[in-house]
């Protein structure tokens, strides 16, 4: 039995190349980043992968990315739900602000702990554990008895919300999930065992 997960990042969003916080707001990909899901689904293709169905925040950079995977993989008609709880980490005040600005204001160590440190929150806003905390049900709950079922799923999301299934999947800590990244337009493809573990995982070309 197939039990296939495949994560991918959404492409380059207007505000990633802006180097700006974005969290919950929504911004639009760049030609970049149409390109970047483009060759995602290219690369699936000529991998030879097909899925049953696929999920995605309610976010548009992540679900033009999830449309453009499946038109390169001629499965326009795939059954796609849309979830808050994919959405992007909430960054809260920090939300449109240049990242070096904000280094400016708050100081590097500071900027630093709110982006990558695991239970400290910007102001307003959520820590990776806090995205951790409405992820992980979402996966457990609805994604992955599909997938143990042996429906093939894909999974377009955000940096903080694939980290969130990073963090179970590849069993990471609270100490070593921060630092775990898929660029953007960047995919994992993972083969579940019977009890959820991993049998495979393979980098996405990009």
């Amino acid at each position: 039995m197939q039990r296939l997960l495949v994560l991918v990042r959404h492409g380059q969003s207007e505000w990633n190349l802006k180097n700006l916080f974005t969290g919950w707001r929504d911004p639009g990909l760049t030609e970049r980043g149409i390109e970047e899901a483009r060759a995602a689904g290219r690369a699936l293709k000529a991998k030879g992968l097909v899925f049953d169905r696929a999920y995605t925040s309610k976010l548009a950079r992540a679900r033009k990315t999830l449309d453009l995977i499946l038109a390169e993989l001629g499965q326009k008609d795939l059954p796609a739900f849309s979830t808050e709880a994919l959405n992007e980490r909430d960054y809260g005040d920090l939300s449109g602000l240049d990242k070096d600005e904000a280094r400016g204001k708050w100081g590097e160590e500071q900027v630093r702990l709110w982006r990558r440190s695991y239970e400290v929150r910007p102001p307003g806003g959520e820590s990776l554990k806090d995205t951790v905390a409405r992820v992980l049900p979402y996966y457990c709950d609805e994604i992955l008895p599909r997938v143990l079922r042996g429906e093939r799923v894909l999974i377009a999301a955000h940096g903080n919300s694939l980290r969130a299934l990073l963090m179970v999947l590849d069993r990471l800590t609270p100490e070593t999930v921060p630092g775990a990244e898929i660029e953007t337009g960047g995919g994992i493809v993972y083969r579940l065992k019977a009890d959820s573990t991993v049998e495979s995982r393979e980098i996405l070309p990009s």
